[in-house]
């Protein structure tokens, strides 16, 4: 952790009033209020990349002070579960190093920690935090079925025609009731992400940033273990009730972590070829159009979990290698 001074409070300070105005924006642009409340972890993932622990802490207090006095504590809770502290320990979690010596590495050296951890712990804390919006709102099946209900009759309005019968009624909100949890998850956790792989490069590009520049395609995996939780929300799901909600989570969660392993899989696998451009773009329209491809880049993650850590000499900055463990 940098010292704490006045620039890194002040930084913290901005940081988390700026999250909490994207936050609040987010409720006036129904589009974009999805990006918007992704972006608003962007400060304080900067304010804890370039100025540490402390002033990430910092962001994520005034952030959720600032939203409580403008909107609701109700809407503070929310925006600091399910953003502004998974932001914080995630800067956190990337600012760690310890001499590579303690690892089986060499001397006068530093071990950061690995992506393949971060990334895991990103799916952990999302799929917590959704648990506890979903405890706070009182979300469940019978809410789900509601909320099918409620869009049957709208679209009735719309097309006097449309008269499902009870069975396809029964399927939708089955299908609802998990798909709901399983899209959210799955879409925190790559908007997170890619919330977290900009600011590195912001602060990166700054000179502010303590984490060195790594080889991205490499280094980002999801911890072997997450597999065995994968597969337990998949047997959760087939159990019914909040256990099959819960387990849907966990799949969109973990899921979408061993998705990004597949495309970073995909991009370091391709390196050299002549042909990877036009793999790539095919690969991304695929998911983009198509369910299938995904389950597919899925697969591509789960077979690969191993871990690469950053190596940098203790001194100065300067370009990482990377190790495999």
């Amino acid at each position: 952790m940098k010292n704490l001074d006045w620039t890194s409070i002040a930084t913290g300070l901005v940081a988390g009033v700026t999250a909490a105005l994207l936050s609040l924006s987010a409720n006036v642009q129904s589009v974009l209020s999805i990006v918007l409340f992704a972006a608003s972890a962007l400060p304080i993932l900067i304010a804890g990349l370039g100025w540490g622990n402390a002033s990430a802490l910092i962001a994520v207090i005034a952030g959720g002070c600032v939203a409580a006095a403008l909107a609701s504590s109700h809407f503070a809770l929310m925006i600091v579960i399910i953003t502004l502290i998974p932001a914080g320990w995630l800067s956190n979690l990337a600012n760690l190093a310890r001499p590579a010596s303690e690892i089986g590495g060499p001397k006068d050296a530093l071990a950061w920690y690995p992506m393949s951890n971060i990334l895991t712990h990103l799916a952990i804390m999302v799929t917590l935090g959704l648990i506890a919006v979903g405890w706070i709102v009182g979300y469940s099946s019978a809410l789900a079925s509601q909320m099918v209900e409620v869009m049957i009759a709208v679209l009735q309005e719309q097309e006097p025609l449309y008269n499902p019968d009870a069975a396809t009624v029964a399927q939708m909100k089955a299908m609802f009731g998990l798909g709901l949890p399983l899209v959210q998850g799955a879409l925190w956790v790559l908007l997170l992400f890619a919330a977290f792989y900009i600011a590195s490069a912001i602060v990166r590009l700054s000179g502010k940033g303590l984490r060195p520049r790594e080889d991205m395609p490499m280094a980002v995996r999801m911890h072997r273990n997450a597999v065995f939780v994968f597969l337990g929300g998949l047997i959760l799901c087939f159990l019914g009730g909040l256990p099959a909600i819960i387990g849907a989570l966990v799949c969109g969660t973990f899921g979408a972590g061993f998705v990004l392993s597949g495309f970073a899989i995909l991009h370091y696998r391709t390196r050299g070829k002549p042909w990877r451009l036009a793999a790539l773009w095919l690969a991304y329209a695929s998911v983009i159009l198509l369910a299938l491809p995904v389950l597919l880049i899925l697969i591509l993650g789960l077979t690969d979990t191993r871990r690469t850590i950053a190596l940098t000499p203790a001194g100065p900055k300067t370009e990482t290698k990377s190790n495999n463990i």
